[in-house]
This record gives structure tokens, sequence and C-alpha cells, in this order.
């Protein structure tokens, strides 16, 4: 993997591996694969890990433990059911993590012709296997292309509206702190993927993708950076929380219908 993220033919490599693991994480992730094992059984087709943990990254008392489900059927209220139960045993036998989050798709929508872009990518890319047969090796290679950039990040200006609402509801630091985090890390990972094919590679690391950003929009660069810094610590403000819901995030999601078009739409 060279600088910028990329194998030697060009295409974006894998970012993480079970032997990235840091130490204070390796019985989070081991008990991780046990339970859903034990849970899931037959219904699962296979599970991996994807942000700061397997990348080596994840501070203790500080990251979450993200895991990513590929079912054999498509997810029911049991299924979902489990997974919570799961989020919930993780985050209270491990104060290493800052809770547990678990994605449930079937394998079919992780490998359709409509996810091949989306979630296809983030399978192939994002993703590290934990359990079961990897899904990557059914998936194509991707480049850091303007339509690898329309279908992951092409809908903020969907979501905005949402976040405002939910914003609104917020009654608790606690609520605003959650908030803050998903607000945080999609407008950065949006902002990089608005300049990637520009700059010609691949990062998940939220620091540089806001520093990438300000390269090419330098107006926008101390947005970014707040962004970047309630991504890595989230913040319950209530200010900086509108700021990237009301400023930033419209103005990102019309610069990026502009220069990459809008995400196709899902059913």
């Amino acid at each position: 993997m060279n600088g910028r993220g990329l194998d030697a033919d060009g295409t974006i490599s894998r970012e993480g591996a079970l032997d990235r693991v840091p130490q204070a994480f390796v019985p989070v992730v081991a008990s991780a694969r046990a339970r859903i094992a034990e849970t899931f059984g037959d219904r699962l087709h296979s599970a991996y890990l994807y942000g700061s943990v397997p990348r080596g990254t994840a501070t203790p008392g500080v990251s979450d433990l993200d895991v990513q489900l590929a079912l054999r059927g498509e997810p029911t209220d049991v299924d979902r059911a489990d997974a919570a139960a799961i989020e919930t045993a993780l985050d209270r036998a491990f104060p290493q993590i800052d809770g547990a989050g678990i994605l449930l798709t079937s394998a079919r929508a992780l490998l359709s012709d409509l996810e091949r872009h989306d979630a296809g990518f983030f399978i192939a890319c994002l993703c590290t296997p934990l359990l079961g047969a990897d899904l990557a090796d059914r998936l194509p290679r991707y480049r850091p292309t303007t339509l690898l950039a329309r279908e992951t990040n092409g809908d903020l200006g969907r979501v905005l509206p949402h976040w405002r609402a939910r914003l609104a509801e917020a009654a608790t630091d606690a609520d605003k702190r959650a908030l803050g985090r998903i607000v945080a890390r999609r407008t950065v990972r949006t902002g990089f993927t608005l300049i990637m094919p520009r700059w010609g590679g691949w990062t998940s690391d939220l620091d540089e993708s806001a520093e990438l950003f300000g390269r090419y929009y330098p107006e926008r660069a101390p947005q970014m950076r707040t962004a970047a810094s309630m991504g890595r610590t989230p913040s319950g403000d209530r200010a900086a929380l509108g700021m990237l819901i009301d400023d930033l995030g419209p103005w990102l999601a019309t610069e990026y219908t502009a220069v990459h078009d809008e995400k196709g739409p899902r059913p």
C-alpha cells in the first residue's frame, strides 16, 4: 500500500486487519466473535469489524466497537433484538469501548448491483473479516472515482432534515453527544470523498481527511477541522452541531451535487 491508501495497481487497499487490533481491544473482539457466533448461528453468513479497532488506531475508553453482520436472510426484528443485546453486553463488560454498534444487512443486499459502489465497497475495502466466508472475494476492486464518491456519500442533503429533527428533540448531553458523533463523522467522510478523485487516494483518518479537504476548500477548513475533532471526541456542543447541520452541511451537499451528482435512489 502506498501513502495514498492504494495498492500497486491503483486500487484502494483494504484498510484493516485483525493483527492490527490494539492489545487492549483483543478481548473485546474475542468476546464479540464468540457472542455473535453463538447467538446468530446459521443465520449468519459472515461478520466484519470496521473503524478504528481493526485499523489499530483505537483509544481505550474513547473508541467504540463497530461490527457489520452479513445475514443469510433479510434482517428481522428478532435479529435486531439479538444484535442490540450483544451491543449492550459488550458495552457493559468492557470499559475499553465507549459503546458497540452492530449493523445488520443481508449478504444478498451487500452483493447487489445497487450497492456495488456503496455497501459493497464498504465490505471490500473498509471491513475486516471476523467470521465466515469473506464477501470481498465476490466483489470488484475499487478506485477513487467520482462514481465511488457519488454512491458512497452523495445523499447528504437527504439526511440533514433528520439531523435537524434529532437535534431539536435532544434532551440530554448524551443525546447530543451521540448525534454529534454521527453528524461529525459523516460530515468529514463526505468532505473527504468530495475531493477524493482529485487527490487520488483513500483514507479513513478523520484528521487527514479534514486536512486534505482544506487544501481544496481553505475557506471551509476550520469548520471541517471542528467536525474531525467532534468525530474523535464526541461533544454535545449545540452551537457546533448547529454549525455542521445548518451551515457546513447544506453547503457541502450543494457542492457535492455540483461536483459528483446525487447518489442513486434506494427503495
